[in-house]
């Protein structure tokens, strides 16, 4: 078992126009900044909106506790069972447990395609005529229109997951440091993996700096097991496509790769895997029960860290506008319990690598060559948050594009 450590949450305000080194340790310069009010901070002071209105420090006036609704908008339906959109919705259940809200008080909008921006819309204005104070966007594909909602409903707050754009105001982003997790798979599929092919079914393709970054995180924990392994990519185009999924995947199979990782909505690539009798670390959540025979590990989201503050912080009246990029200190993020399918040896490499990366290491930093043999990073050096969620537009040097 693996220690989730709850902490306060911090909130990092991400930026995008850094250079693609800084010293190792070196606090981030620029707009950059820290901390959004904790979600155990604000756990005690809910009690009602003439206490929070003393001490409300943000942008909008306190709402009342049972006054308050909150709309989510998924790509997906929760009701899988796993993968992206349970996952988020599992959080919001944590949020809305941990305030003791109402079930009326949640307004969700299941299976709203992120390729359709007249249903994003459409899905927006329904939580909108529900009259919610806050809206969670879950997909990346609704950032444009969650902008131009955000103009145009000044008194709403609209929180977008992943992308990269906010305002400042009623308009922020959040995110985490999935890498992380990642790392920490990779570990395990490092030392599983017999053929040294490790297959890797990707949302998007080398531009996408969210999932380049989680691939070159899973290949650097596989080569600080296994540095004869290199990871094979194959990239479906879409953030969410069961069909494209495991069609991705059965190609990756059928090179011999016997561990298949993912930055996939659904549980399709670790279905591919146990059919042929290999095995695979799954996403978003823990995916052991969808595919016993084959699952090792998934990097997973802890969303309520992140749902719990932000909605008491509107009850509060502290809601500040800034951008939240959480990771294993903060509790946002994780690995699933090791299944049995694990090789010997990987819960104490895992937790001596999740020791070390508590205690200060960065994943990307020293010595980093890309597949193209270029230079990205030195010793002594690391990727700034804004280079790792905005210009890793590279892959690592193990990492093999098909």
């Amino acid at each position: 078992m693996f220690k989730k450590l709850l902490s306060f949450t911090l909130a990092l305000t991400m930026v995008f126009s850094l250079t693609a080194c800084t010293a190792k340790n070196a606090t981030t310069t620029g707009d950059a900044t820290t901390d959004n009010a904790a979600a155990t901070e604000g756990a005690a002071t809910s009690e009602g909106t003439e206490e929070t209105a003393a001490t409300a420090t943000g942008l909008f006036a306190p709402v009342a506790k049972e006054d308050i609704k909150v709309g989510v908008i998924h790509i997906g339906d929760p009701a899988d069972g796993a993968g992206y959109s349970f996952a988020h919705d599992q959080g919001i259940v944590a949020m809305q447990q941990a305030l003791g809200l109402t079930d009326d008080q949640i307004i969700r909008k299941n299976n709203v395609s992120d390729a359709d921006a007249v249903a994003i819309r459409t899905a927006i204005e329904e939580c909108l005529e529900e009259e919610c104070q806050i809206i969670f966007g879950t997909s990346w594909g609704y950032m444009d229109t969650m902008e131009q909602l955000a103009a145009e409903y000044p008194e709403v707050i609209f929180s977008h997951c992943s992308g990269y754009k906010s305002n400042g105001t009623n308009f922020n982003n959040y995110f985490g440091r999935i890498y992380q997790a990642r790392y920490l798979a990779g570990v395990a599929a490092g030392l599983k993996t017999q053929s040294d092919k490790i297959g890797f079914v990707a949302a998007m393709g080398k531009d996408n700096s969210e999932v380049t970054g989680g691939i070159n995180a899973f290949a650097m924990g596989i080569e600080s097991v296994n540095p004869d392994a290199k990871v094979y990519v194959k990239v479906t185009n879409s953030w969410f496509d069961p069909t494209l999924e495991q069609q991705a995947a059965e190609s990756l199979l059928d090179m011999g790769c016997d561990v298949i990782g993912q930055h996939a909505d659904t549980t399709a690539p670790q279905l591919a895997a146990e059919a042929r009798g290999v095995w695979g670390c799954g996403y978003n959540s823990d995916m052991t029960k969808d595919a016993p025979a084959a699952h090792l590990t998934a990097p997973i989201w802890n969303w309520g860290t992140y749902y719990t503050s932000a909605v008491q912080s509107v009850i509060d009246g502290t809601w500040t506008g800034e951008n939240y990029f959480g990771g294993l200190t903060e509790g946002l993020v994780a690995i699933s319990p090791l299944s049995d399918n694990v090789a010997e040896g990987t819960a104490d490499a895992i937790n001596a690598a999740e020791v070390k990366i508590l205690a200060g290491f960065q994943v990307f930093e020293g010595n980093i060559v890309d597949n193209e043999g270029n230079q990205i990073c030195t010793e002594g050096k690391a990727l700034t948050d804004a280079d790792i969620t905005g210009k890793m537009n590279w892959y690592y040097k193990n990492v093999v594009v098909q």
